[in-house]
């Protein structure tokens, strides 16, 4: 099998975001495919094999997809090579900064910032679409106590679709498209903090539509009957900077199963729920839980970290330290520079002193020092420091990964809209090499040894 590139000339198909420039020549067996090559705006390079299984009956493989573009995407990009992040063209340093989470939602989902005639007519769709229909309650009446945050929030996310028939349709219209969206927006909010309070036994507190998103979501999580919760407003404003930076992350793991169970055009309530369940897990939105769990450990130990980076570094062992490392990122995670500033500024401002912070900073800076790290480009991740500035506020472990996906859920609406407006979509279905045996005839019970 040989690969040729061709040079050609630019040429313009009809897509304001790519543009081709010369192909790629597959060559097997003396049969010649061309594959045209695709650039990005930023200028990415793809070489497009649709045709390979139809004109030569080779797939690829790619185990984890970490050579396989699924999609073109105007929303969200980073570079893991110099580590940096935009949504829709804007740094994440600038939305961090100056941004709030309805408006950086607004971005995501519309492709634009909004005007202030906008901006003010979604908040107060917000506060509109903020109450969860009440017979949704029972649902939380019917799951034990135990129940973990994330089940109660994809099985509330998935129920919304029969208690909002009128929006499920095949083809919505871009009116309902909008309001699907900011009443997803708005509920999972109210979804989430019910679900904490069921799993700690308190009374559901309603929304307030005297208070904004993160106020609203703060008063709901931790008022009670007994003891008003007091809106603290840098409190406010570090929830504000981690929503935002959840917000998007180009075809992550969660984001891509949205994409995959709509392109089957399953409902965003689907959708949406399939991808709170993919993000449940450890390595992805589970993952800062783990970093705090991993710190609780360390300091519970004496908080020796030349003792845990010397086990991460052994390669006999099986120890990982967790929020080192992305699958992106071979650089600093951008996001990862804010947190950490955003963490010191907050527990400096509310006069709190965390040890599990020190013990992060003297983890990093044992790491960031050591060869072992810098020649794998182990950094810390968003993860590393964003379960602090939860634990500061509040927020208990088993909430962690809600957080994320309040925050992710922007990103994932408005994928999903993408991809459902994209003409080109097509349902997603990999193909596979069988390894399994070969044809293989039936025998009856009597003659199985």
């Amino acid at each position: 099998m040989l690969f040729h590139f061709v040079q050609g000339q630019d040429d313009n198909n009809n897509s304001q975001d790519t543009f081709m420039a010369g192909k790629v020549q597959i060559n097997i067996d003396g049969k010649i495919l061309e594959c045209p090559i695709i650039v990005g705006t930023e200028g990415d390079k793809a070489f497009d094999i649709a045709k390979l299984r139809a004109q030569t009956g080779f797939i690829t493989m790619d185990p984890g997809f970490g050579n396989t573009g699924s999609c073109k995407s105007a929303i969200t990009y980073l570079d893991g090579e110099k580590g940096f992040l935009r949504y829709r063209g804007i740094p994440i340093e600038q939305l961090a900064e100056k941004s709030t989470f309805i408006e950086t939602s607004y971005l995501l989902i519309y492709g634009k910032l909004p005007n202030q005639k906008e901006l003010d007519a979604f908040s107060e769709a917000f506060n509109e679409h903020s109450t969860i229909h009440e017979d949704m309650k029972n649902l939380f009446d019917a799951y034990p106590s135990s129940a973990h945050p994330m089940a109660s929030l994809s099985a509330m996310v998935c129920s919304m679709s029969a208690y909002y028939p009128e929006l499920i349709k095949e083809n919505p219209t871009k009116e309902e498209i909008d309001r699907i969206a900011v009443q997803l927006l708005s509920k999972v909010r109210t979804i989430c903090a019910f679900s904490h309070k069921k799993s700690i036994g308190e009374a559901f507190v309603y929304p307030r539509h005297d208070l904004r998103y993160v106020p609203n979501f703060l008063n709901m999580m931790f008022s009670s009957p007994t003891k008003p919760y007091k809106i603290v407003d840098e409190v406010v404003r570090a929830m504000q900077v981690l929503l935002i930076l959840h917000a998007d992350h180009e075809q992550n793991c969660s984001t891509s199963t949205v994409r995959l169970v709509g392109s089957s055009h399953a409902n965003l309530y689907a959708s949406i729920s399939a991808g709170i369940c993919a993000l449940w897990g450890p390595l992805h939105g589970g993952a800062n839980q783990a970093v705090i769990e991993m710190l609780e450990d360390i300091q519970k130990d004496g908080g020796d970290v030349k003792k845990y980076i010397a086990k991460a570094k052994d390669e006999n062992g099986r120890y990982r330290l967790m929020g080192f490392g992305h699958r992106v990122y071979k650089n600093f995670d951008p996001r990862a520079k804010i947190i950490k500033q955003c963490a010191d500024e907050l527990l400096n401002k509310l006069g709190i002193h965390d040890p599990l912070l020190d013990l992060a900073k003297r983890m990093e800076e044992a790491a960031l020092k050591d060869e072992y790290f810098i020649t794998r480009k182990l950094y810390p991740n968003v993860d590393f420091y964003s379960g602090i500035i939860y634990r500061t506020i509040g927020i208990p472990l088993n909430m962690f990964p809600v957080m994320f996906a309040i925050g992710r859920m922007p990103g994932w609406i408005a994928h999903w809209k993408e991809m459902i407006e994209d003409p080109t979509t097509k349902i997603g279905r990999p193909f596979q090499i069988y390894i399994g045996a070969p044809k293989t005839d039936y025998v009856p019970i009597e003659k199985r040894t």
